[in-house]
């Protein structure tokens, strides 16, 4: 196993059960549930359901339009149904939504109970959840309502990326591309070097991948400053998979991620010091990687402007984002236009067509 150190948690990559069993030995919980949706509880539950055999199971329904609060308030009326007090432990086994929601339902049940997050999903395992930042989607808008609040732990177990379909794995490897894109050249290389994604050492590179996360939101945990290039890509591409999410044609997290790097790749080398020869080594692996999306989205820059307008790096109205200076370096609060996101928009429907 190997283990990544942050201020009060670690973050375990190996076989989930032994790094469970692990983290449960010296603790005590009155009350243990195990959050999961349809997929997890047929595919990653069995892995683990040895090391709790008395856990209560709370399932719920896969997909982003799920991640509301009418879904938040099920998860807490199961978990005072089965008597958890302060004492207790929610484990939350699953992707993004349910590490979200489930972290999210963990930090507010009686004022905060522990929570560990299994994420079983590659963009889970590389993104969201470590950092701790834990939230729900409201009123169509993104991870309105949330907050920050730490795991007692991350297990991530390589050997789930078995159960996913090659969609999902693709949606998340827009993540490990953004870590290498924001902050590490080396990784960038090594990654637009491989001929396909299914070349790629998962362990190895998952490893490297949180650690460029670690390390930024070692140095800015709320997100005051540097933390916001972890945002590249997700200004427009938030918006683009909000407008998406009520078409007939929705796009995965990472899908939308994807063409939102295209867009912001743009913009940096229109609005800072990208170079014409970045932007395009960018646009080719990403294509290669994502030739076949829905587009869409693209085709609709008003309505993707106004979802924008509600982006948590705004400020006094102006919309804000994260852009790249070169591959491996990106800045933050680069103020946009209306015209930057036309632009931008246009762009990325004529390199993907």
């Amino acid at each position: 196993m190997k283990k990544i150190p942050l201020e009060s948690y670690d973050i375990v990559i190996g076989d989930a059960s032994l790094s469970l069993q692990e983290v449960l030995r010296d603790r005590r919980y009155t009350q243990i549930a195990v959050l999961v949706d349809e997929h997890t509880s047929h595919h990653c539950l069995p892995k683990v359901k040895d090391i709790i055999p008395a856990a209560t199971v709370i399932e719920i329904s896969s997909g982003e339009q799920n991640k509301i609060m009418s879904v938040c308030e099920s998860i807490w009326s199961q978990m005072a149904s089965a008597r958890m007090d302060r004492q207790s432990l929610l484990i939350n086994l699953g992707g993004g939504v349910i590490g979200d929601m489930g972290g999210f339902a963990a930090s507010c049940f009686m004022r905060g109970i522990d929570f560990i997050q299994v994420p079983t999903t590659l963009l889970a395992q590389v993104d969201a959840s470590v950092g701790g930042k834990l939230a729900i989607d409201f009123q169509n808008y993104k991870n309105y309502i949330g907050l920050f609040c730490n795991p007692i732990a991350v297990l991530v177990d390589p050997q789930f990326l078995k159960t996913l379909p090659p969609r999902e794995l693709r949606s998340g490897y827009a993540e490990m591309i953004k870590h290498g894109l924001i902050k590490s050249s080396t990784i960038w290389d090594r990654l637009s070097g491989m001929e396909s994604i299914y070349d790629i050492t998962w362990d190895d590179e998952i490893t490297a991948s949180i650690g460029v996360k670690r390390d930024v939101i070692t140095e800015d945990p709320k997100e005051l400053g540097m933390r916001k290039v972890l945002n590249f890509g997700h200004t427009i591409g938030h918006a683009l998979e909000s407008y998406a999410l009520h078409t007939t044609a929705p796009l995965l997290h990472g899908e939308a991620i994807a063409l939102g790097m295209i867009a912001e790749s743009f913009l940096s080398k229109e609005l800072l010091s990208l170079s014409e020869i970045s932007l395009n080594n960018i646009v080719a692996h990403i294509k290669e990687v994502y030739h076949d999306l829905s587009l869409v989205s693209l085709d609709h820059s008003n309505e993707v402007f106004d979802y924008m307008g509600a982006d948590k790096k705004n400020r006094g109205g102006e919309i804000r984002t994260a852009l790249l200076q070169d591959i491996g370096q990106a800045t933050f609060d680069i103020p946009l236009s209306k015209h930057d996101v036309e632009r931008a928009l246009a762009f990325t429907k004529v390199v993907m067509s």
